[in-house]
């Protein structure tokens, strides 16, 4: 792959990302900031944004997601298909709902 094709592929997956987060924040914004591990001020500013700023911040070259497990034993909970699958995230979700939420406006 190379570099424009990769510039591509981050763009179009930063477009489907904002959609996807002011759909879920338009429809209940507790729940959303929960599952994007955003804050309460993040989830305005992105509820806020027209169509045109969505479109400009899924241009940029940056992921604008990023995975929010880091250490390894949640990573081992969610992909760990030989376990309770339904205990396995049951437990996953209270351990992240325990961490801070990134504060990107740093």
């Amino acid at each position: 792959m190379n570099t424009d094709q990769l510039h591509q592929e981050i763009k179009e997956a930063n477009l489907s990302y904002m959609l996807l987060a002011r759909q879920m924040i338009q429809g209940d914004k507790e729940a959303a900031i929960f599952r994007l591990g955003i804050s309460q001020e993040m989830a305005e500013l992105i509820a806020g944004l027209s169509s045109a700023q969505l479109l400009k911040m899924a241009a940029s070259n940056m992921l604008l997601c990023r995975f929010r497990f880091d250490e390894k034993i949640l990573l081992n909970m969610i992909t760990d298909y030989n376990k309770n699958r339904m205990m396995s995230q049951a437990h996953t979700t209270i351990l992240m709902a325990g961490q801070p939420f990134e504060d990107l406006s740093v």
